[in-house]
């Protein structure tokens, strides 16, 4: 009996590709495998993104293409919750599940491609980290799914449904297998990453002999012995994200904070019904810098949201010139369809006044990413090389996140490989990325011998 064949297709944010990883570890468990192209499957799944319209767009294109080169797709993901939006366009696709929706999935690939393999194939086919779509040295570990927000321009919670908190013990033995696995760097990812524990109530998990609190420090500070490096992914400023600033300030984890502004204009803010937003963020990020002077904090926001207005514009501008935020994305606000915006009776901003200032926005912040980065040229930074080609190195700082942020362009004595660690000083920078010469010889992350023992 040969071997059945399944390719996938994966769209959306981090948190989709790791549904997309689990989807693909049971397929593998079960005995299928995994394939790169259309011709060769038996089937398609595509996991699809319904964040916004464009997005929908996207996942629509995606179907139809997989429909048109294989003709058997099954559709999973966030646009699966309403069946009929996929339906009425492409009415001949298999099945259609939503996100999260792991064991319906792989019982519709079961369907349409059936297949009793003659052996177990757990013991060889899946390593024990599961299968992972990124390389081998960095990974996402998603710790809860769901949000309990209701911003303004935001489907999510529909899709996902309220946060819904992994136990902490259970998130601790994945990251300790991906570590034992080789990935040095962990970046942690959720809808709201600051709310973990809050639907449990911070109840404890057993760990290596000891309790540990469902809840971000605790979580964090325990990551840390696993000798890797740690990245924090959608962090709301709650207030006890301040308890996170000594824990970088020590080096338990890259002193990085992704945090979703999306505005600073108190008015615009509160038509997105932001949650957590203060008044006083700028002196918190002033007191987090303090104790933590090489912090790094990303952000994303929204321009052109229905009822902004040029002062509003105009104090998001000045904003960014105070915070001096280090890495920064910004997007044109889009409709969705079913988001509370739309529902505000606010005036809609014309696109090309959306434009104009989302170009405005680049070109401010880009001034002060170049200055922020001109300000490490020889300084020393150390560097997740990320690959290597004929033309050189390619890595990250602590300071960068895979695919959103800067990179940094390396010159070294040495040979190098993806998955080395090295100490660079910088020579060149530009808006976004830096130039370094390696100073030192890879040296590994330490995945810490008592946890190792201890399992």
């Amino acid at each position: 009996m040969s071997t059945p064949k399944v390719g996938f297709v994966s769209l959306g944010c981090p948190k989709a590709l790791v549904d997309s990883e689990r989807i693909l570890t049971q397929l593998r468990t079960d005995g299928y495998e995994i394939v790169p192209t259309y011709d060769d499957a038996d089937v398609v799944v595509v996991n699809t993104c319904g964040f916004i319209d464009s997005a929908k767009a996207e996942s629509l294109d995606a179907i139809g293409e997989a429909i048109a080169e294989n003709g058997k797709v099954i559709v999973t993901g966030c646009m699966g919750v309403d069946e009929s939006v996929i339906r009425d366009v492409h009415p001949n696709v298999l099945a259609v599940t939503g996100p999260q929706q792991y064991e319906q999935v792989v019982n519709a690939v079961h369907s349409a491609v059936p297949f009793v393999s003659e052996y177990d194939h757990r013991i060889d086919l899946v390593p024990a980290q599961g299968i992972k779509l990124t390389p081998r040295h960095y990974a996402y570990l998603k710790i809860s799914e769901g949000c309990n927000h209701t911003c303004s321009f935001c489907i999510i919670p529909s899709m996902r449904g309220k946060l819904v908190s992994r136990p902490v013990g259970e998130v601790l033995r994945e990251a300790e297998a991906l570590a034992r696995a080789g990935v040095k760097e962990l970046l942690v990812i959720s809808q709201d990453t600051s709310a973990y524990g809050v639907d449990v109530r911070y109840v404890e998990n057993e760990w290596h002999g000891r309790q540990v609190k469902t809840r971000l420090t605790e979580l964090c500070d325990a990551l840390s012995e696993l000798g890797i490096r740690v990245r924090l992914h959608y962090v709301y400023p709650y207030p006890h994200v301040d308890e996170l600033i000594p824990l970088m300030a020590e080096g338990k984890i890259l002193p990085y904070l992704d945090i979703p502004f999306q505005h600073a204009s108190p008015r615009v803010l509160k038509a997105m019904k932001r949650p957590a937003f203060e008044d006083r963020t700028l002196e918190r990020i002033k007191r987090w810098r303090e104790q933590c002077p090489e912090l790094t904090i990303r952000s994303t926001f929204i321009v052109g949201f229905p009822g902004e207005t040029e002062e509003d514009f105009q104090y998001l501008l000045d904003w960014l010139s105070e915070a001096q935020l280090d890495r920064v994305g910004c997007f044109q606000y889009s409709p969705v369809e079913g988001a509370p915006a739309n529902e505000l009776g606010l005036a809609q901003v014309p696109d090309d006044v959306k434009q104009d200032r989302w170009e405005r926005f680049m070109a401010h912040q880009q001034e002060i990413s170049a200055a922020r980065l001109q300000a490490k040229i020889d300084r020393e930074i150390e560097v997740l090389v990320d690959e290597v080609d004929d033309e050189g190195a390619i890595g990250r700082s602590e300071a960068d996140a895979p695919e959103i942020d800067g990179m940094v362009y390396l010159e070294s004595r040495h040979a190098l490989r993806a998955g080395d660690l090295v100490r660079a000083r910088v020579t060149h920078a530009d808006e976004y990325d830096l130039w370094a010469e390696v100073i030192d010889t890879p040296q590994p992350l330490n995945f810490v011998n008592n946890i190792v023992n201890a399992g």
